[in-house]
């Protein structure tokens, strides 16, 4: 290796390169007899496929270089042969309008190994991938040092020896470690790989941004802006003031293009003050009278503001039976119910609530959510199979009278966007309610929490209101990110537990 080096430049490959191509290329592929392409055969990439062509050069000589094809899916799959799959090194087999991008050549000249050269060009074969939308990258990598232990293992063998780090590959090794997984060996891949013993084997890198069919309208978007809703209790005076108040801050969250607006756990509370006479469970029968009311009107707000409404909770009389219930009121003019599934104690003696059965994520056009109310975001088991489900974003509309209460729900909200590498975002009610009873006082802080890595806040704190005060929170999460978070992650909660030890499943769907 040179002893200074001035500039490391990466570009895509001109023809005016080929003698520094081809001689960096012999000294790579010493071991192999005329292992170089022609100029004419470098000249045809550049011809039907330019972008894909890259060199990296060190103070302007070339020293390295990635070369691809696109191809069909199932043909870079299927077992094949370096002969087959460059279509006789003709590359009659690049397809514009496949799917996956085939990697049919990676070197670094010797002299210039150790300065992670390699890296850039296999991260620069990934932006590729992504920018063009393609579905992956594929390539079948040699495995130069099975002929040293081809008598004693089998390929297989080999490979997982080199997985596990009791063996090192100059290919293999780094492939793995640059997130490459294994799809298959194949025999006979490239004639006169006598280190390999002429073995290969396929590898893969998911694109996780790949979208199979590409649209100009209605596609899903990679930030989302949540509209949270810190409700201040006061008296109504009837449904029609409770729907004011609600529309006045749908109203301001949807001016600033927001795509949800939620709502605290029974913030429709205040209407109970016409029945304070009656008993704590009677009065909550009577405003559940509401409900269905509620639910109409949100629906048509979601429709006139365009925005997705998590309509908090209410109570629902359903069979005698009373429960804690929600509304996602989607912008579409569609709704779902959702259910507080673990009910309080408190709850419980004064209401004689009961809990709902229903676990369950929902689709909506920013992806999947998971909604929980306020005590169930307590039970870790809850959010970890919504997560399993695909859920980006868990919302949860909470109620907590003490600065106790309080903690309890955001230090686990906090816990599960760690843990489920997803985003938590809570809101609450705040103030003070006399005229009701079991509904004195109430504390809340709407909060957005995120994973904690590097490409989050420090804290997992992405935005956080005032506390006890009315107010919108609004915020943007970006979805992308948990996506890098979930393959490339410092750490990865959700690909690294030991399912062979335990499990969580659903025993009711």
């Amino acid at each position: 290796m040179q002893q200074a080096i001035n500039k490391v430049e990466l570009r895509n490959l001109q023809i005016e390169d080929y003698k520094e191509l081809k001689n960096s290329m012999v000294e790579a592929y010493s071991e192999l007899k005329e292992a170089y392409w022609q100029e004419e055969q470098i000249e045809r990439l550049l011809e039907i496929f330019p972008e894909g062509q890259l060199v990296i050069l060190v103070d302007g000589r070339v020293v390295g270089s990635a070369l691809s094809l696109i191809v069909d899916n199932r043909k870079a799959s299927a077992t094949h042969t370096y002969e087959k799959i460059t279509g006789n090194y003709t590359f009659s087999t690049h397809d514009p309008f496949g799917d996956v991008l085939y990697g049919i050549d990676v070197f670094i000249h010797p002299d210039y190994r150790g300065l992670r050269l390699g890296r850039r060009l296999y991260d620069a074969r990934k932006e590729i991938c992504e920018k063009l939308n393609l579905q992956s990258i594929i390539f079948a990598g040699r495995i130069p040092r099975y002929a040293e232990h081809a008598k004693e293992m089998t390929p297989k063998q080999y490979i997982e020896k080199v997985r596990a780090k009791e063996i090192h590959d100059p290919v293999l090794s780094f492939q793995l470690s640059n997130d490459f997984h294994v799809i298959k060996v194949m025999k006979n891949y490239l004639e006169g790989d006598v280190s390999s013993q002429e073995y290969a084997v396929l590898l893969e890198w998911n694109n996780i941004y790949y979208e199979k069919h590409q649209q100009l309208i209605n596609t899903r978007k990679s930030v989302i802006r949540l509209g949270l809703i810190q409700w201040q209790m006061r008296p109504l005076n009837n449904l029609e003031a409770l729907f004011e108040q609600a529309e006045f801050f749908i109203d301001a969250v949807s001016g600033y293009a927001s795509d949800f607006a939620m709502f605290p756990e029974l913030f429709i509370a205040p209407l109970m003050a016409d029945y304070n006479h009656l008993s704590e469970a009677d009065a909550i029968r009577e405003l559940a009278r509401y409900t269905d009311s509620i639910r109409k009107k949100f629906q048509e707000f979601a429709i006139s503001y365009n925005i997705n409404i998590i309509t908090g909770s209410m109570p629902l009389l359903e069979n005698g039976n009373l429960y804690n219930v929600g509304f996602l009121c989607k912008r579409d003019g569609t709704s779902e119910m959702y259910s507080k599934i673990h009910i309080t104690p408190n709850e419980v003696f004064y209401w004689g609530m009961k809990g709902g059965s229903q676990i369950k994520t929902f689709d909506t056009d920013c992806g999947k959510i998971g909604i929980m109310i306020c005590y169930d975001v307590e039970f870790p088991e809850l959010s970890r199979l919504l997560a399993d489900e695909g859920m980006d974003i868990l919302f949860v509309p909470f109620l907590t009278d003490t600065q106790n209460g309080y903690t309890r729900v955001r230090n686990c909200a906090q816990a599960r966007a760690i843990e489920n590498e997803c985003y938590v975002a809570i809101a609450g009610c705040v103030g003070n309610l006399p005229k009701v009873n079991n509904m004195d006082i109430q504390f809340a802080q709407a909060a957005v929490f995120t994973p904690s890595d590097f490409a989050f806040p420090t804290n997992g704190i992405k935005a956080e209101a005032t506390p006890n005060t009315e107010m919108t929170l609004i915020v943007d999460v970006d979805v992308d990110l948990l996506k890098e978070l979930h393959e490339h992650g410092s750490v990865r909660t959700m690909k690294d537990r030991r399912k062979d030890l335990y499990q969580i499943k659903k025993l009711k769907s």
